[in-house]
């Protein structure tokens, strides 16, 4: 849990400018996915040339694409009433116009939502009963067509100014091969959840405007290319180790199939000399790029290999394969040098800051929370009734955060607790809301959701945290359920004593497995098979997780003093033996001989 900071950061300033641009960009993908497979299939140098479909293409450019960008913009300002004035302003800078408009809608659709929000907060609260329907219409339709003047006679000159210097600029990088060292900015603010902001706010919107003269462009690529992700990731299937190492091939396929980059990024936050590496990679696939005329007709959005296919123009496939190829290579070769020279283990660092904590803690001779800081633990769930996680996009990274604590919540049993995702800057304020966000996002999220619950991870689909919320939740279900039972209510077998245990009952022996002292709870179990293996015992013996168990009396669970206390506030019925040292303790020998 997090406290809300007085002052926003420059960074979340900067994360918040950028996720405005994308946020207006990102909705509509599919309108430019659309616009990009209709020019690649059926423009004069297509797949299938048709003279009449083709006539699709520039009326979507002109009017469909900018209209739709600025409606997202007025809408993110004042909902409806901002994305229909922001529609009628943006009209304003389209009509006319001799470059496709989207800086120009990025510019009047907000403009125009918060235009009519200032409007209303002024007069709407005085307009009389049963004129509210008159005001309304009005109001809008008035304030939209000053704005689309504005942006005709004003607005628009600046921005066809604007684009035509932007658009000679990157023209003159390109021209002296200089548009690769765009990359040593690119891949850093990747990392720092910046991604959709310069692909989607930036890259996308000058992408268009170079497509619609070209044919293609390569500024699709610069910020989409997998191949530095995926260089990265192969060099931790290799090279890595601990978890990192383990989950580097799953992280790897997601990220190259399903376009998903921000599953590599906790990766380089990890080891952030690895950065060289992404910045390697991306300078050297752009440079490929840009050598073999490579580009694509629209946005690739996700970055997948396969979005990237679909929107390379005929005739383009080898230098676009190229380019990634020499990209994963070129990071592969640089990540392996330093994964090969690092000496720390491969766990992240929430684990290593959580598992340095537990270590200080026990040097110092304190306990693990008691059961009365577990309660407190739980008892702060008590209002959640919604989860969201929220990243940048709304999209890839937190669908699936969202989808792999779903089916944790279904499995636990705990009902009434539904689970979405979204994007940061669409989270509203609500009581019985918990949001999942990234690390580098918490600031924002709190921003907007003070009354929230918030848990920050460092990775929305490998985190602890997920099983600590969950344990919670089902914890209260079972407090709320059975408001009588304590502590003293699990049947505990204490010091030398295992006559409070009915061993006649006892279906499976488990031990706690959590992530501070896993070795330990590994190595138990495993000792502890083997001597029921000698006594010819045939009782399972499993380490589960606190939030796995079945609250019944057909488990024993093998725990220390202290996270007996932790298990007696989640589970009424199932029996404990409480031991000294879960390793030497003579009281499992003990427990051996009277199990089955």
């Amino acid at each position: 849990m997090q406290e809300a900071k007085k002052k926003t950061s420059l960074k979340a300033k900067v994360q918040k400018l950028g996720t405005s641009l994308s946020s207006m960009v990102m909705p509509n993908i599919a309108a430019i996915i659309a616009w990009g497979l209709i020019t690649a299939i059926f423009m004069e140098q297509g797949w299938f040339p048709n003279a009449h479909i083709a006539k699709l293409i520039t009326p979507m450019l002109t009017y469909l694409l900018p209209l739709l960008i600025g409606y997202v913009g007025g809408r993110m300002v004042y909902e409806e009433r901002g994305a229909v004035v922001g529609a009628i302003a943006t009209m304003g800078v389209v009509v006319g116009a001799k470059v496709p408009m989207f800086l120009g809608a990025m510019i009047m659709g907000p403009l125009g939502g918060w235009c009519i929000k200032k409007f209303d907060q002024l007069f709407q609260d005085k307009i009389r009963s049963g004129f509210e329907m008159i005001y309304n219409n009005f109001s809008s339709g008035i304030l939209g067509m000053l704005l689309a003047i504005l942006g005709t006679y004003v607005v628009n000159p600046l921005v066809v100014a604007g684009s035509n210097f932007m658009s000679k600029g990157v023209d003159f990088i390109i021209s002296i091969h200089m548009l690769p060292l765009a990359n040593i900015f690119i891949e850093p603010a990747k990392v720092l959840f910046l991604n959709n902001a310069i692909g989607n706010g930036i890259l996308v919107p000058l992408g268009i405007q170079q497509a619609s003269t070209a044919g293609k462009s390569v500024l699709f690529l610069l910020e989409s290319n997998p191949g530095p992700g995926l260089g990265i990731l192969l060099a931790f299937m290799f090279f890595g180790k601990g978890s990192a190492k383990g989950s580097a091939p799953g992280a790897a396929i997601i990220h190259f199939f399903g376009g998903i980059h921000e599953i590599y990024f906790p990766y380089i936050l990890m080891k952030p000399a690895l950065i060289l590496a992404a910045i390697a990679g991306g300078v050297s696939g752009t440079f490929t790029f840009q050598l073999l005329g490579a580009g694509l007709k629209a946005a690739a959005s996700p970055g997948s290999i396969i979005a990237i296919l679909l929107m390379t123009p005929k005739g383009s496939y080898l230098a676009v394969l190229s380019g990634v190829f020499v990209a994963a290579v070129v990071s592969f070769l640089v990540a392996s040098v330093i994964l090969k020279h690092d000496k720390s283990t491969g766990d992240d660092l929430a684990e290593k800051q959580a598992e340095m904590e537990a270590m200080k803690a026990e040097s110092k001779g304190k306990e693990m929370p008691s059961s009365q800081a577990a309660q407190d633990s739980v008892d702060s769930y008590a209002d959640v009734k919604k989860i969201i996680f929220a990243c940048d996009a709304g999209m890839g990274s937190s669908a699936m955060g969202a989808s792999l604590l779903r089916d944790k919540v279904k499995k636990a049993g705990i009902k009434d607790i539904s689970v979405t995702n979204t994007a940061v800057n669409r989270l509203k304020d609500e009581q019985g809301l918990l949001v999942v966000t990234q690390e580098e996002l918490a600031e924002r999220a709190l921003q907007r959701t003070p009354s929230a619950m918030h848990v920050s991870v460092d990775n929305f689909l490998s985190s602890p945290k997920y099983d600590e919320i969950v344990a919670n939740l089902k914890a209260l279900s079972q407090i709320q359920d059975k408001p009588q039972a304590t502590e003293n209510t699990v049947k505990t077998a204490e010091a030398g004593d295992l006559g409070n245990v009915d061993f006649t009952k006892v279906e499976e022996v488990n031990f706690i497995r959590h992530d501070q002292h896993i070795g330990t709870v590994t190595m138990a179990t495993s000792l502890f098979s083997d001597s029921m293996k000698k006594a010819n015992k045939q009782t399972p013996i499993k380490a589960v997780r606190i939030n796995e168990l079945e609250d019944s009396d057909k488990h024993l669970v093998i725990v220390t003093a202290a996270a007996k206390k932790n298990l007696a506030v989640r589970y009424t019925d199932i029996q404990t033996v409480v031991v000294n040292d879960l390793l030497t303790d003579k009281k499992l020998q003990d427990v051996v001989a009277k199990l089955k």
